[in-house]
């Protein structure tokens, strides 16, 4: 791929009224470490700052209301306390040069009694069970029966999302987006496979879109049109095990007409079926995108390749990332570098405290690292090393006398195989990031070092012969790779 399509990734633009430094976009994920109270905790902050370098961040899905909430962990934007968290996150993105924007979130029948106010059920257009799982306090459980929402409450739900929109302009966002993806409420109105309600909210495409288009007229009164975004995700059966809309294509082509009209930022598509492989091609998005007329925002399967030409083709605007962002905070400039992305593993995820949040290194971080542990003369390689190896391995082992005269490459074998022994015992996070220095320094391949480690680990069981082979297989690799 030609640095000239490369560039077009790199390169400013803006989006509605929001002037961002490149077309990466930071894409919603949800990392459940917030309070049940939905107050975020002070690692929020060094998480969304030490992402600040993507040209356009979109939080994690947050609840405009209690009511709205179907995740333990997952944070709001209802109350006071609410906005002033965001708030301390909103600064620090900016003082590190970065645009923030808040999705918002509720969550209709994918709930669970648990979760909601005095164990109220939750609500949705029809009284229709969603399947698949949701996070409780007490961990994972089925969705609870929704009950379907009087015609005379979704005012009030419009009035949420108002108020939602208000408090994340005091925090200090640079905009919203209107979550209407991914079979959640707003979704859920629009699809006839989870709507069936008779009154004006019901039955016809046009119908089935009057509550999330006036959810967005609300939402844009407060911010101003040019700063609202929409999501959607008109071929994701995911989340709720939630059907497809009889006729995608004339669905959602309704609703982008009808938000084209409104001279909203942008809108952000999921092209196929979350967390799988792109399928742009499975629908019309470019007809969707053309029917909005605003800015585009592509999603779902992405790599840099895809990405640079979707930006230099025309397909898109800007090119969101989800979990790429998870396991490397510096993602833009791994992208513009061709560097190696690590993958974080499930684990990390959801719910916890730093590890696995705050704690993956960036590329610098790791060329420090690199500087003061790993990039060392022969002599301190091997004296780490021996260490190592006495901590993780205590029985003696030849490979203990190797000396200078051993040069780099045996060094570097000692060294694998004392990180090899600590593999064995510790975390897999921890070994992750061992293997990604490993990686680094060699410059392997995230699955060659993790080949390699795991024969030198091996290698303590099975004896000295193997080591052997392997100290040679590694002078060759450094030499080549080095």
């Amino acid at each position: 791929m030609s640095d000239t399509l490369a560039a077009d990734l790199f390169t400013p633009t803006s989006i509605g009224a929001i002037d961002v430094a490149n077309r990466v976009v930071m894409a919603p994920l949800t990392r459940s470490r917030a309070g049940m109270d939905g107050v975020h905790s002070p690692l929020a902050v060094d998480y969304y700052r030490q992402r600040a370098s993507a040209g356009l961040i979109i939080t994690e899905a947050t609840n405009i209301s209690r009511q709205g909430r179907g995740y333990a962990y997952t944070p709001g934007i209802y109350t006071n306390a609410h906005a002033k968290a965001w708030r301390e996150v909103t600064d620090a993105v900016h003082e590190a040069g970065g645009k923030i924007v808040v999705q918002l979130w509720h969550v209709g029948r994918v709930s669970h009694f648990t979760l909601q106010e005095n164990g109220a059920a939750p609500v949705a257009p029809s009284a229709i069970r969603a399947g698949g799982r949701v996070y409780t306090r007490g961990g994972d459980d089925i969705p609870s029966m929704p009950r379907a929402l009087e015609t005379d409450e979704i005012p009030r739900l419009v009035e949420d999302y108002r108020n939602a929109a208000r408090l994340a302009k005091e925090a200090g966002f640079d905009g919203v987006e209107v979550h209407a993806a991914n079979g959640y409420l707003l979704d859920q109105f629009l699809r006839d496979s989870t709507n069936c309600r008779t009154d004006l909210y019901g039955g016809s495409v046009e119908n089935r879109a009057r509550f999330p288009i006036e959810v967005v007229k609300a939402v844009a009164e407060v911010w101003g049109a040019d700063r609202v975004g929409v999501r959607i995700s008109p071929l994701s059966t995911a989340i709720g095990e939630t059907p497809l809309d009889s006729d995608p294509q004339v669905t959602y082509g309704y609703f982008m007409q009808q938000l084209g009209a409104l001279g909203l930022a942008y809108l952000h598509a999921v092209e196929g079926q979350l967390r799988e492989a792109n399928a742009a091609s499975a629908l019309d998005f470019k007809a969707l995108h053309s029917a909005f007329g605003g800015a585009y925002i592509a999603n779902n399967g992405y790599d840099r390749q895809l990405a640079m030409t979707a930006i230099a083709s025309g397909h898109a605007d800007m090119i969101s990332f989800g979990r790429a962002f998870i396991g490397n905070p510096d993602l833009v400039e791994r992208l513009r570098r061709k560097a190696p992305l690590f993958e974080a593993p499930l684990s990390a995820y959801y719910g916890g405290g730093a590890e696995g949040y705050t704690g993956f290194p960036t590329l610098a971080h790791r060329g420090q690292l690199n500087a003061q542990e790993i990039d060392m003369n022969t002599s301190a390689l091997l004296a780490t090393g021996k260490l190592c190896l006495q901590g993780a391995h205590p029985v003696a082992h030849p490979i203990e006398n190797l000396d200078e005269s051993a040069g780099r490459g045996g060094a570097m074998t000692l060294l694998a195989l004392a990180l090899g022994s600590f593999v064995i015992g510790t975390s897999e996070f921890a070994s992750m990031g061992i293997i990604q220095l490993f990686a680094g320094d060699l410059g392997l391949s995230i699955p060659q070092a993790t080949s390699a480690i795991t024969a030198y680990a091996f290698g303590v069981v099975v004896g000295a012969p193997l080591v052997t082979l392997a100290a040679a297989r590694l002078n060759g690799a450094s030499s080549c790779c080095g």
